[in-house]
């Protein structure tokens, strides 16, 4: 996820207040309402991946850590959690 008005060329954390530069996307989706093949992300830094990740696992949300760069395009109902793609 990359907020309005930064610059696309370098995409930053998705934590609220952090202007750090991404290194890992969170692929997530919501089972109730999306298929796996719906992929949501939001971008983390080194500092941030962990917290977004229990964030969204708390919520019983499937997530696939990746590093920033990789292109996750399913999110399966069981996932490992804290794996990496």
């Amino acid at each position: 996820m990359i907020g309005l008005g930064s610059d696309p060329s370098s995409p930053q954390c998705s934590r609220a207040g952090c202007g750090l530069p991404a290194t890992t996307t969170l692929n997530w989706r919501n089972p109730k309402i999306h298929t796996a093949d719906r992929v949501k992300v939001w971008l983390a830094c080194d500092d941030h991946a962990d917290y977004l990740r229990d964030f969204l696992e708390a919520r019983n949300f499937p997530v696939v850590v990746a590093k920033f760069g990789v292109e996750v395009t399913v999110v399966p109902d069981a996932v490992h959690p804290g794996g990496m793609a």
